[in-house]
């Protein structure tokens, strides 16, 4: 039932919660951290290797390669929209992003949404050199990060567990703090059209700070802008296949599902695979916590066994719940997808 030649490609059909096969688990999402890191030491930097379409492309398919993956998705970041937007976005090694602190009603008007397309040309141009490359069997994806997860980057200036500022400018100036998320809605919809024009077969939403809010403000600020930009896409390209992922989410996860107008669902490693499965009538994809790639290898074929009987006769995508770590080790990456691709449960 699971073995290799029984797993196609992750399709836009195929996340297609009418059209999907039932059973089918699919894999995608790692990167080697030696290739990639000899890879961005060429290009000079993160940014810079983001807005190079060969090298970024090349990073895009090195997975592939390596672990022939039943899809690749995009080399970017969820940042490049403040970059756009004429933020300025830097990544210091060592300590991850950092972004002038956005706060005044000048500085947010003054965001330049006209130019979202034009100046992340080079990430569509990534997407059409991988469409290229690509074995036709192997789905591409693309993404953005959701208005919520993005807007707390902007106004802290860095990433952090609470999102005390920008809840904070939330519940003090709602009207500002609006003003903001409609502008990442409209950016996020152009940058998520031009992706699917220039070869993404689907694309995901990135939440990944989408659990910091109570049920209020969860409705409000990651509900309704992710159905927005759903809408907005779809207005446009009518079949899209768009993948939600509210990290954090916890019992709300199935509000959003059901609310947002999504394809499939991302869950993280916190949610029960089971009750998911039971409540929520989208494909799903992820649960596995990253950090059983450092356990050993019998506890980790254990896991996974019990998420195929669980997943079984369901539309699911086999996929971390969360990133993978750059000190996760390689052969853990390999035994884990030899525990997926194996038959039995």
């Amino acid at each position: 039932m699971f073995e290799r030649s029984q797993i196609p490609a992750v399709t836009p059909a195929e996340v297609d919660a009418d059209k999907a096969a039932q059973g089918q688990v699919h894999l995608f999402d790692v990167r080697e951290p030696d290739e990639y890191r000899a890879v961005r030491a060429q290009a000079g930097g993160f940014l810079d290797l983001v807005y190079n379409p060969e090298l970024a492309a090349e990073v895009t398919l090195q997975p592939i390669r390596r672990f022939g993956f039943d899809a690749a998705i995009l080399f970017s970041d969820i940042l490049v929209i403040p970059h756009a937007l004429g933020r300025n976005v830097r990544f210091v090694a060592g300590e991850g992003p950092q972004l002038d602190p956005i706060g005044g009603e000048k500085e947010i008007e003054a965001l330049n949404v006209a130019d979202t397309a034009k100046k992340l040309g080079p990430v569509f141009e990534t997407l059409k050199f991988v469409k290229k490359d690509l074995p036709a069997a192997v789905t591409l994806i693309g993404f953005c990060g959701a208005p919520w997860t993005v807007a707390t980057y902007m106004i802290a200036g860095r990433g952090g567990d609470d999102q005390e500022a920008a809840k904070i400018m939330a519940y003090t100036q709602p009207q500002l703090f609006t003003k903001l998320i409609d502008k990442l809605v409209e950016s996020s919809v152009i940058y998520l059209v031009a992706q699917l024009k220039a070869g993404a077969d689907c694309v995901q939403i990135f939440d990944s700070w989408s659990g910091a809010l109570d049920s209020f403000a969860f409705e409000k600020f990651v509900i309704a802008p992710t159905k927005k930009i759903v809408d907005g896409v779809r207005a446009q390209i009518p079949n899209a296949k768009i993948i939600g992922f509210p990290r954090g989410a916890g019992s709300l996860a199935r509000f959003y599902a059901s609310m947002t107008g999504v394809t499939a669902l991302g869950i993280d490693w916190q949610q029960d695979l089971a009750i998911c499965a039971e409540e929520i009538k989208l494909p799903l994809q992820g649960n596995l916590d990253p950090l059983r790639l450092f356990g050993s290898h019998e506890t980790l074929r254990d896991m996974i066994s019990c998420m195929k009987r669980t997943m079984r006769g369901k539309p699911y995508i086999f996929n971390l719940g969360h990133g993978i770590t750059p000190q996760t080790p390689i052969e853990s990456v390999e035994h884990m997808l030899h525990a997926v691709r194996e038959t039995g449960p």
